[in-house]
Order: structure tokens, then sequence, then C-alpha cells
């Protein structure tokens, strides 16, 4: 029986007394323990603010959960003898469990399910036949000697590494996700570069084409299993990960846990919500941390956050606090992709738990790295929402054409894509749609596949200031230069500019004569930055390329040249793969408009923003885009090819629930299309078709065919009760109202009562209340010229201040510097109270291409009292403030817009 001593819990003393006499009494040993919820004494306040933090509750609130009452430190053993020195056999029996305890973590062991093979194949033997196979179907590598050396060194790196298993596992669920249409990725990360992953089917770039490295990969001086990671369409994700805990066992599969840290700028402003400071002073202490810095790190690098910490004691107990909680776990949740794979129950190995709110589903109670650590195999089965919106263009372009395209086959010379790309017409292409992708591609003008693997490779934060300079390589307007002949083969490809990692490791070995592991480390040692590593590989790369004959002058130039490229460069194996997903997603665009189109809007229809968007790039395009129909909408955004057009789903409808729509949708599929609105009401027999769901419906345009909106409102009691009385006589086996009449008169019979019509400006408000945007027109469409005349476009806006901030272009919207002026409807506002009593507003504004949260301050709202007001037009001129990573814009001056 357990023994807790804590002398402030007063029922302790009592409980422990009956503990002791029962024991006596029946012999039961006693064992003593202590509760201990931190380390030390010191820590208690600062598990009393995490505790705070974790329930919400006030520190005032004397009722609250907490354990300030006593001390639930660790304790040490003179402590606990202390503590138990009149029940001594009770630690006796501690240390006899302790003693019993035999727990032994084996790190570093790979421990991989056990694949189930042919009878009498090995692992490796059955790995080189079905590589031997998929390379039979590769037309490219017919009679070549390349492929099959390149394979037979693949094939026995990963016989010294005992992982064959590994590659027999990852092919089984890869190729069984293919097989059901799921559609897969073409590989990820460094996986790319192995023939072996290419033949299995694992990946689908041609690493000897493309000339990707195995050894980026795997080579043999690497001892921990290579990540292959995956990318799988985000709506079947979990159909794989379902057949895998079928193949190997429910109780040898599950996701991993992940924890919820407190970062530096968030456990101040958490902390001060504890301790109810004010929420303005927690915040003001917050934002003098720079981003990703620790508190230790702000301290000692900033000088007015230094201050505020010794000259103010309310600072001072707030960060002494936070850097107690810097970094603690405040949540535990599941890993996004993260999945474990073992060879026996997983109980035997990591201990488990129920993810918070899902009694169904396991997750390990080691996180990802200790998950490795001791072994198991750990794999990332990655969403990717391109990939669903790939597999339901192909959907759709069968259901059309009856055409039925095999994505990974599609030609990668597409005169189509380049003009496609050349123009920057990229929105929704996969990595190519930002604004200053977009811009880039305009200037350099792909004319091949490698251009797309160059720029996924240089569009990142590091490399991008290298892209104007490959633009004008490859146009010719900069002389390429090589400060030794052998850089020439390896850096041909880009213009003789360094970009991905597998460049530095060739540089390595053609010059300096490294292996790929050693090339490898020199790579992780740049990147790292760590200065004596880094001369210590500085010093072993000159002296092995003046051995091999390359001039000191000369070996330490080209150091001094991959050095600033490895510490940013991009794995060209990753590049390839998210080039191809690039370029697949254009072709689609490019060739299939409408059906991709549709797919795409059906994939971001819960982003209202989005959405709006879209459509507008859409009508760019050619096609029209129209709201609901009760005759060609589906559920979600469906395409009309014989008018090239996409209509809105009925689900987008508010108050429209998926009862009644699949009601209309299976009545229309069964009996042909509704000839009239009395027509829809007699046949669509369901609860869900009620008052609510019928105006919505009507408001939205879906009845547009059959009568004016206010009319088919006016005359909605008369249509109810038709509708009524048809489902009551059908529910009691009787003919409907209209139902002995032909189908071409039944559906004039009812009369609807005239009425005034509606306004357009009344129509766009439905649409705007019940689709969350304006469809069939804009309010602001009147007065477009003014608004492109006076005012930025919200979608520009990042793209303006920068150009201002890099002085490189006159902005002519700007009275001063980044002073900017843009313009739209006020679609929302939201009023608050300043803690000085004055008002305050968080206006939603947007224009025909975005839209943006504008605040406005209480001198401003003075200043324009009658102006900022939901559905006005308006002029705002303000600073764009992007910091915390949020677009917000400071609005200083309001003038409202009277349209003619």
């Amino acid at each position: 029986m357990e023994l807790q001593n804590h002398p402030n819990i007063k029922e302790q003393e009592t409980v422990n007394k009956e503990l002791i006499a029962i024991s006596k009494r029946t012999g039961i040993p006693l064992v003593a323990t202590a509760d201990s919820h931190y380390l030390r004494k010191d820590d208690a306040e600062a598990q009393d603010i995490l505790m705070l933090i974790n329930t919400g509750a006030k520190n005032s609130d004397e009722e609250r959960l907490t354990l300030k009452h006593d001390d639930f430190s660790l304790k040490s053993a003179e402590e606990m003898a202390e503590l138990f020195k009149d029940v001594p056999e009770a630690l006796t029996n501690t240390q006899v469990i302790a003693e019993a305890c035999n727990l032994e973590l084996v790190l570093g062991k790979n421990l991989l399910p056990k694949f189930p093979l042919p009878e009498g194949k090995t692992a490796d033997a059955y790995l080189r036949e079905l590589c031997y196979e998929g390379l039979k179907e590769k037309p490219q590598y017919t009679d070549s000697g390349d492929a099959v050396k390149r394979l037979e060194y693949e094939l026995d790196v990963i016989l010294q590494t005992g992982f064959a298993a590994y590659f027999l596992i990852v092919q089984d669920f890869v190729n069984w996700a293919k097989q059901n249409r799921i559609v897969v990725g073409p590989g990820r990360g460094s996986a790319a570069g192995s023939i072996a992953a290419y033949l299995l089917k694992i990946t689908n770039v041609d690493p000897i084409r493309y000339k990707l490295l195995f050894e980026r990969f795997l080579n043999p001086e690497r001892v921990s299993l290579p990540d292959i990671d995956l990318d799988f369409a985000d709506t079947r994700r979990d159909e794989v990960i379902e057949y895998v805990a079928q193949k190997y066992g429910r109780d040898r599969v599950a996701q991993i846990i992940t924890f919820g840290t407190m970062a530096s700028r968030a456990v101040i402003r958490d902390v001060g919500r504890a301790l109810e400071y004010e929420y303005g002073y927690c915040d003001r202490a917050a934002k003098l941390i720079p981003f990703g810095s620790s508190l230790e790190e702000a301290l000692e690098q900033v000088d007015e956050f230094k201050a505020l910490y010794e000259e103010d004691e309310k600072a001072k107990r707030l960060i002494d606090l936070g850097k107690k909680l810097e970094g603690v776990a405040r949540h535990a949740s599941t890993h996004a992709c993260g999945v474990v794979i073992a060879a026996e129950p997983l109980d035997t190995r990591v201990p488990l738990q129920h993810p918070t709110q899902n009694d169904e589903a396991i997750v390990t109670q080691y996180e990802m790295h200790s998950v490795e650590d001791i072994g198991l195999l750990k794999m990332d089965f990655l969403g990717l929402k391109n990939l669903s919106i790939i597999e339901e263009t192909l959907k759709r372009i069968y259901a059309i054409r009856g055409k039925n395209i095999d994505i990974d086959t599609i030609p990668l010379n597409d005169p189509k894509v380049y003009k496609l790309l050349q123009a920057g017409d990229t929105t929704g292409v996969f990595q190519l749609e930002s604004g200053g992708m977009r811009r880039y591609l305009k200037e350099l003008k792909p004319t091949e596949f490698e251009d797309i693997i160059a720029m996924v490779a240089l569009y990142r934060p590091g490399p991008m200031e290298l892209i104007p300079d490959y633009i004008a390589r490859k146009h010719g307007e900069k002389e390429i230069r090589y400060l030794h002949p052998k850089l020439e083969p390896i850096l041909r490809n880009t213009y003789g500019i360094a970009v991905y990692q597998e460049q530095i490791l060739q540089i390595a070995r053609e010059l300096a004569g490294f292996s790929y592991g050693e090339a490898d480390i020199l790579r992780k040692a740049i990147g790292k930055k760590i200065k004596t590593l880094l001369e210590e590989q500085k010093v072993k790369f000159v002296e092995r390329a003046v051995a091999a004959g390359t001039s000191k002058k000369i070996a330490e130039s080209v150091f001094d040249f991959i050095e600033p490229f490895a510490s940013y460069g991009f794995n060209r194996s990753h590049a390839a793969c998210y080039a191809t997903i690039a370029y697949q997603t254009a072709w689609l665009k490019a060739n299939y408009p409408l059906e991709y189109m549709s797919a795409l809007l059906t994939s971001e229809r819960n982003d209202v923003e989005r959405i709006a968007f879209l459509i507008e790039e859409t009508r760019k395009m050619g096609i029209e885009v129209l709201p609901p129909d009760v005759n060609e909408s589906f559920a979600f955004f469906s395409a009309v090819p014989a008018k090239n057009q996409i209509r809105f789903g009925l689900l987008a409808i508010k108050n429209v629930g998926e009862g009644i729509v699949a009601s209309i949708i299976q009545e229309r599929k069964a009996d042909g299309p509704y000839l009239a609105i009395q027509n829809f009401v007699t046949r669509v027999a369901t609860k869900d078709l009620n008052k609510k769901s019928m105006e919505s419906m009507v408001k939205a345009g879906v009845f547009d065919q059959f009568g004016e909106r206010n009319q088919l409102l006016k005359n909605m009691e008369r249509l109810l009760t038709v509708a009524r009385e048809n489902q009551k006589t059908k529910a009691n086996g009787q003919k409907g109202l209209f139902d002995s009449q032909p189908a071409e008169q039944n559906h004039s019979s009812l009369v609807l009562e005239a009425t005034e019509p509606a306004k357009e400006s009344e129509l766009l408000l439905w649409e705007k209340e019940l689709l969350g945007l304006y469809v069939t027109s804009h309010p602001l469409k009147a007065i477009k010229n003014i608004l492109e005349s006076r005012a930025l476009a919200i979608r520009s806006l990042q793209e303006a201040v920068q150009e201002i901030q890099n002085t490189r272009y006159k902005f002519q919207f700007s009275r001063q510097r980044e002073r900017l002026r843009i313009g739209g409807i006020i679609s929302s506002v939201k009023r608050i109270i300043t803690k000085s009593g004055k008002p305050m507003l968080f206006v939603a504004l947007e224009d025909l291409t975005d839209r943006i949260e504008v605040v406005v301050f209480p001198s401003v709202i003075e200043r324009y009292p009658t102006a900022l007001q939901e559905n006005k037009m308006v002029f705002v001129t303000g600073r764009l403030d992007s910091r915390d990573g949020e677009k917000k814009f400071l609005a200083e001056e309001v003038e409202e817009i009277v349209a003619s």
C-alpha cells in the first residue's frame, strides 16, 4: 500500500495512520512515494502559473485548482528518509521495487517490422528481383549499362546497411495506394536520388536524367535509417494508414505525439495573463523580443528589454517566471504526419495513450525523435492538398471527357505549360503562385523543366537574392565564369551558380577527392556554421584539393565560393520532386482549365476570401462562375463543359444542409431536370425543405430560371403549402396534387402573385449573406476605373511596400515613404472600447482583388464618424503593418466614395 507524506495536507496524516494499521493487520507491505510535479522547491510558483495558463483560471480565484498548499518538488534520498523515519520498512520496500525493475532501452538499433516475403526468398533477394522488374518497365533504360551499374551500386549499399526490408515496406503501401487510385506525390526529400526507389515506384523522378545523387540520401557511412517521406492526396491519406495498420497489426501501428511548447513571446503574454497583468503591458514587453530569440538572448541583445528587466520589479517577476516556463510543454497533440510501424506490439517498446478528444485513435507518448532513437520505424505520411486537387481534376476529366489520364506520364515539354509560366499565370499552381514568384517567372521565361527545378530551389530566404543573377545568365546578359574547369559540368545547368546541396557534394568530391560521406559532413558543417568544425573542414578541403593538383589560391577561392551557398543550398532531389507537382498542376490548368479550376475551387470551399480571389482569376481565364442552380449544381463546385461555366455547389449556401442537397441531386438524377418551381416542391420530399432553406436557396439564385427572386420569396408560403401537401399525400401512399397531370403541364399549374423585382444591390447583398461573397456582380465594378486610378490594389500591398523600401520604383500612390492609399467596400465592422474608454474599430475592407483588416484608432474615428459603416465604399490612406506575420492596414485618413 502506498504512503505519501505531505505535512500541509491534514487528511494525509489521517489516511497514513489507517494505512499503517491495515498493513499491520493484514501483512500487506507499505511503499513510500512522493507526488512530484516539479524539480526544485523554488519552481513551485512557476508550476502554479503553468496550471493557471492551462486551466484558464484567475490567480485571484481562491477556489481554483492549485498545488501551492504543499511542497511537490522531487525529494532527495535524505528528505525521504526524514519524512518516513517512523516507517522505515516503507522506504525499504520502495527500494525493493526499484531493484526489481529492469528497463533497458537499446538506442541506435533499427527494429524494422517483418515484411512478408515470398517463400524461400530473403529481403535482399526479393528487393533485387523487384528492382530488375521495374528496370524492364522503364524504356529509357533499355540496354543502359549506366542504369544497371547505378542499381547494383545502390543495392550493394542497401545490403551493407541492412535496409532492404525498409524499401520493401515502403514500396508495398505506396503501390497499394496507386493501385487504389490514390494520388501519390513523385517523392520528397533526398529519396528521389535513389534509382532503386524509382524502379520500385516509391518515387517518380528519374535520378539519372536529372543527375540526382544517391549519396545525399544514403551512403555506406550512414548507419541511421534514411527518411523516405511521402505525400498523399490529403483527402485519402488516412486510407493508406489504415492499410498499413491492417497489414502489420493495429497494435503495431500508431501515430506520434507532439508537444506544443511556449516560445519566448508567447510565454511572456501567457504568464502576464496568469498574473492578471494588463494586456498592453505584456504585449509591449513581448514585442521587444526579436523573433526566434530566447528570453536570455533578448536580455543580452536588446537594451530596452534589459532595462525593463532591471528597472521594473513587475517586469522582472514576469520575465523570471517566463524563463522557467520557456520551452515547457503546454499541450500534447497528434503529429500532423508521423506514423510509427513496429515489429511487435507497440506497448512493449513505447508508452501509448489516446489523444485528446479521441478515444479511438492511439498515439505514442514518445515524440518523433525519441521514437527513432529507440529504433522504431517512423514514417511521414503527409497529406498534400494539391495532390487531392490533381486527383479530383482527373476524376472530372474522366467524367466529362471520358479520358483516363496518367498524370505520371504526361510530357514535360508541353508548350502550353511554358506559355502559362512565362505569362506568370500561375494562380493555383503548386509552389509557383506567390506574387514574387510570378514576377520572376515573367522575367525568367522558363523554357524547360530544369528552370522550374531551379526556381523551386531559389525562391526561399537566402538564395532569393541570386534569382536576378540566374535570370541574367540564362538570357546571356551576364557572362558565366568558372573558378576551375572541373566546376563547369557541375554548375552548367544552373549557369555557374551553386544552387543545390548536391552540387556542393560534387565539388568537394571532384576537386578534393572527398567521399560523398565526407562531403556531406562538409555540407552540414557549413550549414550549421560551427566555427571550429568549419575551419577544420576548410583546411581539409584545401589540403586535399592541392594534393589533387589544384593551386592553393584556387582551392581557397573555391571554398570561399561554395561556403555561402552551402549554408542555404537546397536539396535538388526535393526540388525536382516538387517541380514535378508544380508542372503537373500547371499542365492540368493549361490543358483542362475548366476541370482544374472547378476542382481548385472545391478544395478551397471553406475559405471565402480565397474563393473570391479564385473566382476573379477564373473569370480572367474566360470561364464564367455562376451562382448555384437547381439543375446544374451538385454539392460542390462543378463544371458545365458545354457552356464553359463553373457552378457554385448547393452546400455553399448558408442554411442549406447535406440532407436536402442529397435529396435534390438524387431526385434530379432519377427523374430528370426540374421544370418549374412548383415541379421542384412537389418532387423533393424531405423534412429539410422548410422556409429557411427555401428562402436561402431563392436568395442565392438557385431558382433564377423559374422566376424572379423577389416574386418567389413573396409566394413562399403558397409554395411550401404545396410542398407539405404533396409530402403528406405521398407518405399516405396517395397521388400528389399535380401527379395526375402530364409532366409538361404540372409545372405551370400554380400561378404566382406578381411583385416588384429586387434591385441589383439587394441581390448582391443576398449573395454576400448566403454565399459569403458577391457572385453575379460586385458593388465596386461601377467604380473600378476610379479605384485603379486613385488607389493601390489590396492584393499588391506587400509588394508595393517592398518596392518603396528598396527604392527601386517611385510609387505613384504614396504621398510619402510607405504611406499608401487603398479603396474598397466595408464588409464588416468590429467595435471595441479601449482602456481609455474610447471606441476603436477593426474594419474588413475588400476591393476587387483581395481583402484586408483595417485598424481604425479613436482619433481617426472622431474625424470620420459616418464613413466607417458596413457596405460603404471608402478610400483609406495609411500604412501597412506586417508585424507578427499578419497584414493589417493602419488607417490615418478616410474618404467616403459616393457613386454617381
